[in-house]
């Protein structure tokens, strides 16, 4: 499907229940049953996988399958009839004013790894595996981890400002450092403030820093020297924490490019542009898939 047709319709369900969040323009609907998402009068029902105030618009749901931190559990998007849509490809990811679509896949204070898993039907969020076993990291991740949609770093492209490492192959990912801590599959508006350049394996794997709007401190940071002066180190361990989570299993440290520092805002939007454009040429299918779902 061509990147200009990519677009999520918002139709009623006559079995739905209506409710309303903030940041929601509207009222929205989700479907009743015992794995989808069940909102009533505003009040949350589900405690794992959906924050109210963390979702900007009412385009689609989750349903998960499967049990949690199991190899067959699966965080689902539906649209509100019930269809199901790839997180990785259907969600927009421009929203005007510099501001981005931003899926949660691992919230901050876990340590389960999980992912969006790019080479099944409709891409869901499921937890990675190596030989058969489910993945943690050794210790948790300090801040809401994801991705960006709609984006895909390109591993037939070398990048000459970082080492020319080629592309991982995966959504661009993004560190939320707002203090709340979000859900699977929470979808979130943020902006984008920072980008480290982290090199695994040789391979070019991009972390943008960015804050969900609806966080207190929001309007406080605009750019890396922002993120300096009212998030003190958070830079620095960002880095650090990506550099050195492998190290527990035997693995060395990962590398970071562009002088080991985070680039300002304006070559995250630059990263976020080109990776974009990537995306664009790989569902128009202008570029090889290989493996990739790209429904």
């Amino acid at each position: 499907m061509a990147a200009a047709a990519r677009v999520i319709a918002v139709a009623g369900h006559s079995t739905a229940t209506a409710s309303s969040c903030l940041l929601f323009k509207k009222p929205f609907a989700l479907k009743r049953g015992s794995n989808a998402l069940n909102l009533n009068n505003g009040r949350r029902l589900s405690k794992r996988l959906f924050s109210c105030n963390a979702i900007y618009n009412p385009q689609f749901q989750i349903k998960q399958e499967g049990q949690p931190e199991s190899l067959d559990y699966r965080v689902f998007f539906e649209d509100t009839s019930g269809k199901k849509i790839s997180p990785w490809h259907d969600v927009p990811l421009h929203l005007g004013d510099d501001a981005f679509s931003f899926i949660v896949e691992i919230p901050k204070e876990s340590s389960a790894k999980m992912e969006v898993a790019t080479d099944e039907l409709y891409t869901p969020i499921k937890q990675d595996t190596k030989k058969g076993k489910l993945r943690y990291y050794p210790y948790n991740i300090n801040w809401n981890y994801g991705l960006l949609p709609q984006t895909w770093e390109d591993p037939s492209l070398a990048n000459s400002e970082v080492e020319g490492a080629f592309g991982d192959n995966d959504p661009v990912d993004v560190v939320e450092i707002g203090e709340t801590q979000r859900k699977i599959g929470d979808v979130l508006k943020v902006k984008p403030l920072a980008a480290l350049a982290m090199i695994d394996e040789g391979e070019l794997d991009w972390k943008i820093v960015a804050i969900s709007l609806d966080d207190p401190r929001a309007s406080l940071v605009n750019d890396v020297d922002d993120v300096e002066k009212h998030f003190p180190g958070t830079l620095t361990a960002i880095r650090d924490w990506f550099r050195d989570y492998k190290i527990p299993d035997g693995k060395p440290a990962n590398k970071f490019g562009l002088g080991n520092k985070a680039a300002n805002k304006d070559y995250a939007l630059k990263v976020i542009a080109e990776t974009y454009g990537s995306w664009a040429k790989l569902v128009k299918r202008s570029i090889p898939a290989g493996e990739l779902s790209l429904v």
